[in-house]
């Protein structure tokens, strides 16, 4: 049974097209980590906060100090919560 090559060129060509660009926030964050500490980072953007999660506790600590500053660079008025993984 062949394949519909219409049909599969649609869906190709509507997930090119769409944009999958980040948040600001998102974007913001992780710019910082890596202009600063030259470290990535994850960022998870909900109502009411959001969530950073970065490799280390001396990372975290050090954000930690810096974290008024990024929420102004932020633009945004979302609790910064850090989060620490391995």
């Amino acid at each position: 049974m062949g394949y519909n090559t219409n049909m599969t060129d649609s869906i190709k060509d509507l997930l090119l097209a769409k944009d999958y660009d980040e948040p600001p926030e998102i974007k913001t964050v992780k710019g910082f980590l890596r202009t600063h500490y030259s470290s990535d980072c994850h960022v998870t953007v909900q109502s009411q906060q959001i969530i950073i999660a970065v490799k280390g506790a001396a990372l975290a600590g050090a954000l930690r100090l810096r974290l008024h500053e990024l929420q102004t660079l932020c633009h945004t008025d979302k609790r910064l919560v850090l989060r620490i993984i391995s």
